[in-house]
Parts: C-alpha cells; sequence; structure tokens
C-alpha cells in the first residue's frame, strides 16, 4: 500500500497523464461543455479529452491548447469495415482533433485474417498522417497472450503512435498482464527506433488502480516519470478519486498555513 505522500505524487502523474472520456450514446453538445469543464479542474488539467467523432470540433472549442482532442474510429465494435473506419477518422481530423482511438478489427483478428487487420489499420493510417494514432486492442476479448502480442506487432506495423488497452465497453478491460505484454512489444520496438505510446483504458477508478499501470510501465520501459506523451490513463471515473487524493493535500497546506502564522 502506497504512503500518503506517494499516493499524492501518483495521482498528480495520473492527472496530468489522463484522458477524460465521455463515450455514452446519449452523450450531448451539454455533456461535452460539461467534460470539458472538469478537464480543467481547480487541481490542474488533463492530457486530453476523448469524444465522439460527431464532437470533436465542440470540445476542440471549448478547451485551450495545451489539452488536446482524442475521438474514437470503428468504436467500440471493431468492425472490418474499413471504409467506416476510414470515414470516422476523417470525420475526427476535420473536427480538429490530434488524435484517433481506433479499434482493432476484433473479430478479424480473432479469425486470424492478419492481411485484414493491416490492410484496415494501414488505411486509417494513411487518412490522418500527422495525428496520433493510437490502436485500441480490446485485449479482454482478444484474451490470449499470444493474440494480444501479436495484435500489438501488427498495430506498430502499420504505424500506431499508441498501443491502447480496452475500449471500456466489454466485461473485461485493461489488466496487467494484457497491459504486461503490450510493453513488452513496445519495449522490442524501441529497440529498433521506434518510440510507441502505451494506454490503459476501462475500469481504472482510482489511484491505486493507475498506479498498477504506471509501475509497470517504468518497470518494462525503464523510463523516467510517464509522462502524457508517451502514457496514458483513459477513464471517466478516475478524475474523482484523483481529486480527492489531492484534495486532502489543499486541506493540510491550508492547515500547515495556519499553524505557521499565515
Amino acid at each position: 500500500m502506497q504512503n500518503e505522500d506517494d499516493l499524492q505524487a501518483t495521482a498528480r502523474i495520473a492527472l496530468s497523464c489522463l484522458d477524460l472520456t465521455s463515450l455514452n450514446e446519449t452523450d450531448t453538445v451539454a455533456d461535452i461543455q460539461r467534460l470539458c469543464e472538469r478537464a480543467q479542474g481547480p487541481c490542474g488539467p488533463v492530457a486530453a479529452v476523448c469524444v465522439w467523432p460527431r464532437f470533436a470540433a465542440d470540445a476542440r472549442g471549448l478547451l485551450p491548447a495545451h489539452i488536446a482532442v482524442a475521438a474514437v474510429a470503428n468504436f467500440p465494435d471493431g468492425s472490418a469495415d474499413i471504409a467506416r473506419a476510414v470515414r470516422d477518422t476523417v470525420a475526427i481530423v476535420a473536427g480538429g482533433a490530434q488524435e484517433i482511438d481506433v479499434v482493432l478489427p476484433i473479430a478479424t483478428m480473432l479469425a486470424r485474417d492478419e492481411a485484414h487487420v493491416m490492410g484496415l489499420l494501414a488505411e486509417v493510417r494513411a487518412a490522418c498522417p500527422t495525428h496520433q494514432l493510437k490502436v485500441i486492442l480490446e485485449t479482454g476479448v482478444l484474451g490470449s497472450d499470444d493474440l494480444i502480442r501479436r495484435a500489438s506487432e501488427i498495430s506498430i506495423a502499420a504505424g500506431a503512435d499508441w498501443l491502447k488497452t480496452s475500449t471500456g465497453k466489454t466485461a473485461v478491460s485493461a489488466t496487467p498482464g494484457a497491459a504486461r505484454t503490450m510493453l513488452d512489444c513496445i519495449a522490442e520496438a524501441a529497440r529498433h527506433g521506434r518510440v510507441v505510446g502505451f494506454k490503459a483504458s476501462g475500469g481504472i477508478r482510482t489511484v491505486a488502480d493507475a498506479s498498477v499501470y504506471l509501475r509497470l510501465y517504468q518497470q518494462l520501459l525503464a523510463r523516467g516519470p510517464a509522462d502524457p506523451h508517451h502514457f496514458r490513463l483513459g477513464a471517466s471515473s478516475l478524475l474523482d478519486d484523483i481529486e480527492t487524493v489531492l484534495g486532502r493535500t489543499v486541506v493540510r497546506e491550508a492547515r500547515n498555513a495556519r499553524n505557521n502564522g499565515y
């Protein structure tokens, strides 16, 4: 168990690496406005917000430049329809978002049709050549270490800038085991000069949950502290716990100031 100082340090890193997410079927512009307000909360800004393609322009207009906008393509089912994935991607780019989170064609990967998987991802990559491309593997559905590893390798070969665990819409989302396999592939890519980021998404609700993935990232990639250019957490409820943890710092600092006569 982390002590209070370590927990707060983890909370600050998690906040800076957070993709604050709203991907409900019933989302409205008002929901996105509230999301963007939360992204600029009293504890500090998040790294990005993640929304449906139809809200990319709204989010971009509501946020300062230092908070990125991500939007999802081929989401959440990860169909094999290349035209659909490309259409979503083009809409995201047109909306002014900087990042595309595309779902790998899951059933196609399960069927071991690697050529089609590669083809879809390559077409999406071609549709957003200057944008950050995160490929969602949906590791809870792929299940086996072998499939997760192969999906990671194909995604990197197709030009992914990031590997992302999950959509958050399935029974099993991010797990430490899947993260370890993905990070092993990212480490292998780094040995060949490719820098690929990692995003854990789905089921991460507390700072303690986030700390598991932060530790794995640091251990397996032998990098310094995680930063939002290489590590992200995708969550809709994690910010609540981050603010609870960091809120204790505000109370403690105020108490110390009173005790010191300020």
